[in-house]
């Protein structure tokens, strides 16, 4: 097999060159023998790639017909996160792992049957009941740190902003970054409050299945409890801040997750607006670009009623 015979987008090279450089370029030429390797370690029948973002995810079959699904990507920091906690998380709340190889950053992970995305579902208020209880589900004390991301090393990225600038804020609305600085210091001040994070649950990570709603695609994220919520309240992208009825139905949300979830309804809001400035820094572009739709979701979320 050869790179020319996999159905690869433009889009899913260019992420891959983009974020990991000359290993992603290695990764990619070797992608074709690294399936193969798989299919041969696991018996696999592989099937055609899902939608690629990051990593290379596609359908496959085992020697007894069993439908599961092959996920592979360039060794990182991420990855393994996500296969410790999926090995944590045993299938309560997540699909279940069912085979791995670290070292060559490759796993075998349950189908999820129907697999209809929550974010197909009409109902916003339903949608966010269910959100919760998955969140319920897979909250866990937290592990010994190795090989886990710690989420205040990605709020610690936001350092680099004000330096960008020369003491300025550039693209980024001065009020929030501000408010988010003010608030960070806070939000973190409690240790107790940590657990083992999804830390990227939102409306086209959690899936129907047999077993119920259940999560995929966990980063596996030591913080405090709260910032769970935060991906979901930016969610569903492209238009949701956009909506004529985003406002009403941030407001609903937060009064849904906070009653679910035991936490405070600014707590929730706090950490959401923290989110939009750590997702704007992320979607920033060479050209101060890219920021618009977080920074929409920040201001939905400054107006929300507490």
């Amino acid at each position: 097999m050869k790179n020319a015979d996999l159905p690869l987008s433009a889009e899913f090279v260019h992420n891959i060159q983009n974020a990991f450089g000359a290993a992603g370029l290695a990764w990619l030429a070797e992608l074709p023998s690294r399936l193969e390797q798989a299919a041969r370690k696991w018996d696999l029948s592989l099937g055609e790639p899902f939608q690629l973002s990051y990593n290379y995810v596609c359908a496959a079959q085992r020697a007894d017909g069993s439908q599961v699904v092959l996920k592979l990507g360039v060794p990182n920091r991420e990855l393994i996160s996500e296969m410790k906690a999926l090995r944590l998380f045993n299938g309560d709340g997540v699909c279940r792992l069912l085979e791995e190889d670290e070292d060559q950053a490759m796993f075998l992970l349950e189908r999820l049957r129907p697999g209809e995305m929550l974010a197909a579902l009409e109902d916003d208020a339903a949608r966010t009941e269910i959100a919760a209880g998955v969140m319920l589900h897979l909250w866990q004390n937290p592990p010994e740190p190795a090989g886990f991301i710690q989420l205040r090393e990605w709020f610690a990225e936001l350092n680099g902003l004000r330096p960008r600038y020369q003491g300025g804020t550039g693209p980024f609305p001065r009020w929030l970054v501000e408010q988010v600085q003010a608030l960070l210091p806070g939000l973190f001040s409690d240790p107790q409050a940590d657990c083992l994070l999804h830390g990227d649950l939102h409306h086209f990570n959690i899936l129907s299945s047999g077993r119920g709603w259940l999560a995929i695609d966990p980063k596996g994220v030591i913080g405090p409890r709260g910032y769970e919520a935060a991906p979901f309240l930016l969610n569903p992208i492209p238009d949701w801040p956009y909506r004529p009825e985003a406002l009403r139905q941030t407001g609903r949300r937060l009064s849904i997750l906070s009653e679910r979830l035991g936490l405070p309804r600014e707590l929730l809001r706090d950490w959401g607006l923290c989110h939009t400035l750590l997702s704007a820094w992320w979607d920033l572009t060479p050209q101060d670009t890219g920021c618009d739709y977080a920074l929409a979701c920040a201001d939905l979320l400054a107006r929300a009623p507490i």
